[in-house]
């Protein structure tokens, strides 16, 4: 049950306007709507059905230890870079979309690749991606582009 609020409003003559009086009465009405918006809020969050986490698995890993992140082969050699990653709706992470080729973005390519195959380790302290094929392998693949009309990923014709 929400906490009921009074408010004690004290109106004296003095020098003030009708338009202060009135803006006393517009802060205050602000400050009760404000008040039980909160009040509506907190208790949707403690009813809600959302499964609430007092801790995280230590195992986790951010996305930005794999967005915009470079991609190596096996010897060490950069052969692209994430620029998204593919989420299903269950919230696993299933496609990553990784840029080969082009220099500074220009005739870069995006092709799609199992998530899973990118192998993620630590090197100086940073993320370090590695992919078991070769920057010709991708640059070879089909290719997609981003269709923000559709908010998704889909063949690249062009890039064949």
């Amino acid at each position: 049950m929400a906490p009921k609020l009074r408010f004690d409003v004290k109106l004296e003559e003095s020098n003030s306007s009708f338009g202060d009086y009135q803006m006393k009465i517009a802060g205050i009405v602000f400050l009760g709507a404000l008040l039980g918006t909160s009040a509506v809020h907190a208790q949707q969050v403690s009813a809600g059905r959302s499964e609430l986490m007092s801790s995280v698995s230590q195992s986790s890993r951010t996305v930005t230890d794999w967005y915009k992140q470079n991609v190596y082969d096996p010897n060490d050699n950069k052969i692209g870079e994430i620029m998204d990653v593919l989420i299903e709706p269950n919230g696993q992470a299933n496609t990553a979309i990784i840029g080969v080729g082009g220099f500074l973005g220009a005739g870069e390519k995006d092709v799609a690749v199992k998530f899973e195959s990118i192998k993620s380790t630590m090197k100086d302290n940073k993320p370090y991606l590695t992919l078991e094929t070769t920057k010709d392998a991708l640059k070879n693949a089909p290719g997609f582009k981003y269709d923000s009309s559709k908010t998704t990923w889909v063949p690249d014709e062009s890039a064949r």
